[in-house]
C-alpha cells in the first residue's frame, strides 16, 4: 500500500462527516455530489446558490491546500480521452440508475441507516472488488 496516512485519512473523513451532518442539520439536504450537481443542471432551480458554493468548495479546497504547501498530485490516467469519457458517462448512468452516488449513499444514506443506501453501498463495493480482481488478475494485468 502506498502513501498510507491514517491520521490524514481520519481527519479527512471526520471533516467529510461533519460537513455532511451540518448540511443535513442546517438545510435538510443530503451531501450527495451527483444530486448537488444534478440540481445545478435543472432549469430554474431555486436553491442554486448553495449548490454553486458546494461545488466551488470541492474545486477550491485542494487549490487552497496547495497554497499552504500540500502537494497537488497530477492525476495519472493511462487511458485515452475516449476511454475516460466513456468511463465518465458510465459513472453518470450508474448514479442515475442507483438514485445517487457513493457519497450520497455511502456517507449520508448509511449514516441515516437507509436500507436502500446500505444496499447500494454494498453493491458499489462488491462491484468494485470484482472489477479490480478482473482487471488486475483476469485480464492479464
Amino acid at each position: 500500500m502506498h502513501n498510507f496516512t491514517p491520521l490524514s485519512g481520519f481527519l479527512g473523513g471526520a471533516l467529510i462527516g461533519l460537513a455532511a451532518a451540518m448540511l443535513m442539520l442546517l438545510t435538510g439536504r443530503i451531501a450527495g455530489v451527483s444530486g448537488v450537481v444534478g440540481g445545478l443542471l435543472q432549469a430554474g432551480a431555486a436553491d442554486r446558490g448553495w449548490r454553486i458554493a458546494f461545488v466551488a468548495g470541492l474545486v477550491a479546497a485542494p487549490l487552497i491546500a496547495a497554497l499552504f504547501g500540500a502537494p497537488l498530485p497530477r492525476p495519472a490516467m493511462d487511458a485515452s480521452l475516449a476511454v475516460i469519457a466513456l468511463a465518465g458517462l458510465l459513472v453518470g448512468f450508474g448514479t442515475r440508475m442507483g438514485n445517487g452516488c457513493t457519497s450520497g449513499h455511502g456517507v449520508c444514506g448509511f449514516a441515516r441507516l437507509s436500507v436502500r443506501s446500505i444496499a447500494a453501498t454494498l453493491i458499489f463495493m462488491l462491484v468494485a472488488f470484482a472489477t479490480v480482481a478482473l482487471v488486475r488478475h483476469g485480464l492479464g494485468g
